[in-house]
């Protein structure tokens, strides 16, 4: 049954929409891809492209005709399939998925959505013949495709840090970043590496199709930072537990919105609706800043002292109005911290007051980790590890979801500027730590799991 509004409500969304920037971030439509699995390479490719653009043809109208009726634009169409790892091991005849990922590159294009998540690798524990595969095939995959996406698990709380994982995906990040280095190390916005990784997520980079979930599932991303940041700006003086019931307030209205849309997808495709994720994702558009909400809460610039408190306050309010306004919420669901898509970050770091190491503390509390910054092009593999490690030790310790998309960018120095271009903004480059942890990676090898994954 779908939520029914007051006219009230009503102009709030339309005021929302035209002056505050709601929208919709993404519709994912998720395909099981465990009955394309055959021997051969050249029909399981077959198989997949077919399943994929059938399943998928009508995603576009079916949105745009939503989008239409309740006057809410939805930025992103996107589809997450079963992990490749999983799918491709099966296949006798090859060492490689690059077919796969040039296929679902083709049917991404075909059906015209605009990207496509999977080409995923779940390795917490250890790997298979098909994570070695994926993983060798990673830097062309992601050099040679537009719109293929990518997420590695590389930790979680029950199992503890595959270290091997990671030394070797860092290896592999420093690649794709050379290989695309015409277009500023952009194949690594495509590569998301996961502590926890959720089975339901709908943003990109990281999403797939998880094993336990139906043939086919719609799920939806919410935004609104510039919603919640409009509400701050008219109540300047309310102390803190005012203002996180207004927050809660704005999150209750924006997920409902995002509910009513994917259920009206799902129905009109006529597969099941499964989840909204609550997660406020910022843009470079003037005023859809997260970090312009935490300066708007107090703080001089967002970086400084009280940053990480301010970002609690935020993230938990955003998670109790959401999960009240929705039947089914799951996804990664709080703030997003990214520094390419979001103007507030980018000036925090350009002024010296947001750095990585405060980035990492954010983590903590945010709703997923280290997103879409930069470092130069020369930091050494063994640094990458590290930042990547140290993420997945807060993911493990907290039980919660952690991510690093980091771009090494060739030729880059700190201070120069990158333009990733649309979603993805631009991106100044920070200055990292030039002390090493390569002694630490040369053990290999994996961090046990902490004291509370003994939780049965």
């Amino acid at each position: 049954m779908l939520p029914t509004f007051s006219i009230d409500e009503i102009l709030e969304t339309i005021r929302m929409v035209k002056v505050e920037h709601l929208d919709i971030r993404t519709v994912t439509l998720g395909i099981s891809l465990q009955d394309c699995i055959t021997t051969s390479m050249e029909k399981t490719c077959q198989r997949i492209y077919d399943k994929v653009t059938r399943s998928a043809k009508r995603l576009n109208a079916e949105v745009e005709r939503v989008v239409a009726n309740y006057g809410i634009p939805v930025a992103n169409k996107r589809i997450a399939v079963t992990p490749i790892a999983q799918i491709g091991q099966s296949i006798s005849d090859s060492n490689s998925f690059i077919p796969i990922a040039q296929i679902l590159d083709r049917a991404a294009k075909e059906i015209g959505i605009d990207f496509i998540g999977g080409f995923s690798s779940l390795v917490h524990k250890g790997f298979t013949k098909g994570d070695r595969i994926l993983f060798n095939s990673l830097p062309e995959a992601l050099s040679t495709t537009e719109r293929v996406c990518a997420s590695i698990n590389v930790a979680s709380s029950k199992t503890g840090i595959n270290i091997d994982a990671i030394s070797d995906l860092s290896k592999l990040i420093k690649e794709i970043a050379y290989l695309t280095a015409n277009q500023d190390g952009f194949g690594c916005t495509k590569l998301v590496t996961f502590c926890n990784a959720p089975e339901d997520n709908p943003f990109m980079a990281g999403a797939f199709h998880g094993v336990g979930e139906p043939e086919f599932v719609i799920n939806v991303g919410i935004s609104g930072p510039g919603a919640v940041l409009a509400v701050l700006r008219k109540n300047p003086h309310v102390d803190l537990r005012e203002l996180t019931r207004l927050i809660k307030n704005t999150a209750f209205k924006i997920t409902r919105i995002g509910e009513l849309v994917g259920k009206e997808v799902a129905n009109r495709l006529n597969i099941p609706f499964g989840i909204v994720d609550l997660s406020l994702a910022p843009t470079n558009a003037q005023g859809d800043s997260v970090a312009e909400i935490l300066e708007a809460i107090g703080l001089e610039r967002c970086g400084c002292p009280g940053t990480t408190a301010a970002l609690a306050l935020l993230n938990d309010a955003v998670k109790k109005g959401g999960a009240m306004a929705a039947s089914y919420v799951g996804g990664l669901s709080g703030a997003f911290i990214p520094v390419s898509e979001d103007n507030g970050m980018i000036r925090a770091v350009q002024d010296g007051s947001m750095t990585i190491e405060k980035l990492e503390a954010l983590t903590a509390v945010c709703s997923v980790g280290l997103d879409m910054f930069a470092i130069p092009g020369d930091t050494p593999a063994e640094t990458i590890a590290g930042i990547i490690a140290d993420e997945a030790a807060i993911g493990v310790i907290n039980n919660k979801t952690t991510a690093v998309r980091v771009i090494p960018v060739p030729n880059k120095k700190p201070g120069d500027m990158v333009e990733f271009g649309g979603l993805l903004g631009r991106a100044p480059i920070m200055s990292i730590n030039r002390f090493s942890p390569k002694d630490m990676f040369k053990r290999g090898g994996h961090i046990p799991s902490p004291l509370q994954a003994l939780g049965n």
